[in-house]
């Protein structure tokens, strides 16, 4: 599952599914297949606005989908949150489909490394906080200590 969310497009391609994408827009409304092919790229690619942009594409998908379309737009929707760091729009993604779909190994296992992430990102959140916490406490003991010394010098 890893290698699903750290896959990276390859320029050339993103270019081309990206010109396929705009050819079909001059003309009128674009495919569904072209549209998801094109967010399928952006969400994939190393740089977060394109991944943003392949998310409004997905949703755009999602909701003018039936529940039988669903599958792979909820599950690149998780991958893309997954991919910005939106641990917890990931999850909602993820527990959609596991809804639709309870049996999906490969959701499972995306939930799965959706919440280790959740909870190494909390474990990271509460040790910066600590840290904080301990260096708010340090710099007033040092002040105290310092304002006791001041005191008994006089």
């Amino acid at each position: 599952m890893e290698e699903v969310v750290t896959d990276v497009v390859a320029p050339e391609d993103l270019k081309r599914f990206e010109k396929k994408y705009n050819a079909e827009l001059v003309k009128g409304p674009v495919s569904k297949e072209t549209k998801f092919e094109y967010a399928w790229c952006l969400i994939r690619s190393k740089y977060a606005n394109d991944i943003k942009k392949g998310i409004a594409l997905l949703e755009e998908l999602l909701h003018k989908s039936t529940k039988d379309d669903q599958r792979d737009f909820l599950f690149y929707l998780a991958v893309a949150n997954y991919r910005l760091k939106e641990y917890e729009r990931a999850l909602k993604y993820i527990r959609m489909l596991l809804r639709n779909e309870p049996g999906n190994k490969q959701a499972i296992e995306l939930e799965k490394l959706i919440n280790q992430a959740l909870k190494k990102d909390g474990l990271v959140g509460m040790a910066i906080v600590g840290g904080i916490g301990l260096g708010v406490a340090g710099i007033a003991g040092l002040i105290g200590m310092a304002v006791a010394k001041s005191a008994k010098s006089q």
